[in-house]
């Protein structure tokens, strides 16, 4: 970790809810005039949309495993050497992975392609990451060791499937039957890279509905955040020093379940990490964390 150049990361699986703190960070980054190095996780993959069906259909024939979860499908190695970089000197080599038309026509591309890589402009505050491996460690790669502040975000399986589905179906043209084909060939990689993650995050924002989700490939809408609530847990409150009575009397009917959780209703998600992330993140753009 770098308290001279440092670095948040968001984790969490496709589905899971990422954008909804990216949302709150970026509300915090504009509030207080932040100069952020943006990195998405998707730019790690290791093939580009095409290329990555044929290396899955081949994966397939030849009875082996490969997902965007897993090893095989990224680049483990330059996002640590990223990580690494950006802590020691606030530099590093990042590229942008161009997943619809409109971001493909601004760079006259193709979609699902990736950016030539290009070096972080300099002078930046704080490296932001949102993506599946923020903080992944495998025999090879420790990515996590770099990071000054790794948040989970990590709905209840049934919930986080349901709302892969609803996506994939609704935004990419995929049918159900496709999507879930995909959850069901990546369930190796994602017990093996994905949850372990969750172990070694500073805080997890996890979503929990209240209507049944028993069965998610039958289900026809995404729980709404009013039909949920959020788990917030601190795995180190003498690291993150959350003031939790004051957390408590802000963040409306919420409750302490354990001496280092909250629950909050689902409504005040986004309000519940803006209040809780904005003064972690001015802390360590002070070199204070």
């Amino acid at each position: 970790m770098s308290k001279q150049h440092p670095i948040i990361a968001i984790t969490g699986s496709s589905g899971a809810g990422t954008s909804t703190v990216r949302v709150a960070m970026e509300h915090v980054f504009r509030r207080d005039g932040f100069n952020v190095a943006l990195i998405e996780g998707d730019s790690f993959h290791r093939y580009e949309r095409l290329e990555m069906q044929r290396q899955v259909e081949r994966a397939r024939r030849e009875n082996r495993n490969l997902s965007h979860f897993g090893p095989e499908g990224n680049l483990f190695d330059r996002l640590e050497a990223l990580f690494m970089e950006y802590g020691e000197r606030g530099t590093g080599l990042r590229r942008a992975y161009l997943h619809d038309w409109e971001a493909a026509n601004a760079r006259s591309q193709e979609p699902g392609t990736f950016t030539p890589w290009e070096p972080i402009p300099p002078d930046t505050d704080l490296l932001f990451y949102e993506g599946l491996h923020g903080g992944v460690v495998t025999e090879q790669v420790n990515v996590a060791r770099y990071v000054d502040l790794l948040i989970g975000v990590v709905p209840t399986v049934n919930l986080e499937w349901i709302q892969k589905i609803h996506r994939d179906t609704a935004e990419r043209g995929y049918s159900a039957e496709a999507v879930t084909d995909t959850i069901l060939r990546r369930m190796h990689d994602y017990t093996h890279y994905i949850v372990p993650q969750f172990s070694c995050t500073d805080i997890n924002f996890q979503r929990v509905p209240t209507v049944d989700t028993s069965n998610p490939f039958a289900a026809r809408d995404i729980p709404t955040l009013d039909e949920s609530f959020v788990v917030i847990r601190f795995r180190d409150p003498r690291k993150t020093q959350p003031d939790f009575p004051y957390l408590v009397r802000m963040i409306h009917d919420s409750f302490m379940s354990r001496r280092n959780t909250i629950v909050a209703p689902g409504g005040k998600m986004g309000f519940a990490m803006e209040l809780i992330l904005q003064p972690l993140i001015e802390r360590l753009v002070r070199r204070e964390f």
